[in-house]
């Protein structure tokens, strides 16, 4: 049985001050009208029933994630006690799956993409599936042809193509690659056989924990006490204790980059990881002079600016260009295009002269 894992944690830093601490970004409307986590569970309608849909996040938003996704048991909305990045997010998933169902397949995908295109998610989806029913320890990515040389998005090369049946385009994975200078990112482009790496993944649940438990045994000696105790009156006070003892990993560091049999499948859908503000200008149709909107905006001799408000609020810029501009009703950040990564600062800044009220 397919089972899928929507991780839903996040700081609220790159995208102050829209997203802030007990409010990142995918429990915002970035695109369109509903947030970005409940676009990415309603992605997986007809693919995973709500009942084999696990959400994690932390233990601060437990209760806006239900909120937003009524449809999801309350009980397969999971708070970790800690950030302890994607290896241990994935592996308490994981105990908690095979727990229900030792088989279980597990579809790994992160709450703030974009993705328009349903019905080739779905098909890349199958795939996988099939995939893995041919070779039940092999672990699958989905790679994204990149459309220019981005330094921002680590790389996957592949290498022979997989032959089995109905699998569309799918190759063995020869290496990961971490975010590239400009020269290598265009040297990956002009090579024609590395793909952005989306950070969506599907393996069977054991698989992983396998996998895990041979890179990362530390790791898996406090995830093995959590698993002992899933359905005791105990679990919440183990998860409370052994998560905090994990070292943060990523699952890329953990497995993925040390792993032998990993493939990866061409994505035929669209995708944008929504990663910084610059993501709204290629995410929202810009007006004649180039400037991508959301909210109530006059804009006299601007362009190409990317402003983001709320209708009530008038926006207005003078002579600007290439600028970005968020209002929220405590906070307010003009920032050019080119500075967009000086947003974390931002948050640090305001964490060391204890402005709490503004993270």
């Amino acid at each position: 049985m397919l089972h899928a894992v929507i991780m839903a944690g996040g700081s609220g830093t790159r995208f102050w001050p829209a997203s802030r601490v007990d409010f990142p970004k995918q429990m915002l409307r970035m695109v369109g009208e509903n947030t970005m986590l409940q676009t990415t569970f309603e992605r997986l309608q007809g693919l995973v029933s709500p009942e084999q849909t696990l959400v994690m996040t932390n233990k601060n938003l437990v209760d806006p994630v239900r909120g937003q996704l009524a449809m999801v048991p309350p009980e397969q909305v999971v708070g970790e006690p800690a950030k302890r990045d994607t290896s241990a997010c994935i592996a308490l998933a994981a105990s908690l799956i095979v727990n229900a169902d030792p088989d279980g397949v597990m579809l790994v995908l992160p709450a703030d993409h974009v993705i328009s295109t349903q019905a080739q998610f779905h098909d890349c989806m199958k795939s996988a599936m099939r995939l893995i029913e041919g070779a039940p320890n092999r672990i699958i990515t989905f790679g994204i042809r990149p459309s220019y040389a981005a330094e921002s998005f680590g790389y996957i090369q592949r290498g022979e193509a997989l032959k089995e049946a109905n699998a569309g385009a799918a190759f063995r994975v020869t290496s990961f690659r971490e975010k590239p200078n400009r020269q290598t990112a265009e040297q990956y482009l002009q090579a024609g056989t590395y793909y952005w790496n989306s950070g969506i993944f599907m393996w069977r649940a054991q698989t992983i924990l396998n996998a895990l438990r041979h890179f990362e045994p530390e790791c898996m000696k406090h995830i093995d006490l959590i698993a002992k105790s899933i359905g005791t009156p105990g679990f919440s006070v183990t998860l409370q204790r052994e998560f905090e003892k994990i070292s943060a990993k990523s699952i890329d560091f953990a497995v993925m980059e040390r792993y032998d049999d990993v493939g990866v499948i061409e994505a035929t859908f669209s995708w944008d990881d929504v990663g910084s503000w610059q993501a709204i200008g290629r995410l929202t149709p810009p007006d004649e002079q180039g400037n991508c909107v959301q909210g109530k905006y006059l804009p006299i001799q601007s362009q190409r600016m990317i402003v983001f408000g709320n209708p009530d609020h008038l926006v207005v810029t003078i002579g600007l260009q290439d600028t970005i501009v968020v209002h929220t009703p405590n906070a307010t950040l003009v920032a050019p295009k080119h500075e967009e990564e000086r947003v974390r600062e931002v948050v640090k800044q305001l964490q060391a002269r204890g402005w709490k009220e503004f993270l």
